[in-house]
């Protein structure tokens, strides 16, 4: 059971990580998502940069440690994505490439705040 719960905080964190590299595309015009979008985007950059332990990476060491699964050492966009799509690329650009997909992601909404600031007229 605990694997099972471990496998599905998995498919949770990726489905997460997609909704932060691409959920720019589903929030035109949808000020809820956007906002949820914007919060995902700094907690992204914020779990990146500082020594932070993601709650979803906690959960889910813990349930595979009590699966009796050995848990995977540091974050989980090195773990899994690291060695899955950047087998030989260092750890430190995986992060850097992590924070400026959310980087070019909060571009995206400054220049739609500034398109809509010079139609309104301000």
């Amino acid at each position: 059971m605990y694997s099972a719960l471990a496998a599905a905080i998995l498919a949770l964190h990726l489905l997460f990580i997609l909704w932060v590299v691409f959920g720019v595309i589903v929030t035109r015009r949808r000020p809820v998502l956007r906002w949820l979008h914007l919060g995902c985007l700094v907690w992204g950059v914020g779990i990146e940069l500082l020594p932070w332990t993601c709650p979803l990476t906690w959960a889910e060491n813990w349930l595979e440690t009590r699966a009796g699964i050995a848990p995977y050492q540091g974050g989980f966009l090195l773990h899994y994505l690291d060695a899955l799509v950047y087998p030989n690329i260092p750890p430190g650009l995986v992060t850097g490439l992590g924070v400026a997909v959310c980087v070019f992601n909060l571009g995206i909404y400054a220049m739609r705040f500034h398109r809509r600031r010079l139609l309104d007229g301000w």
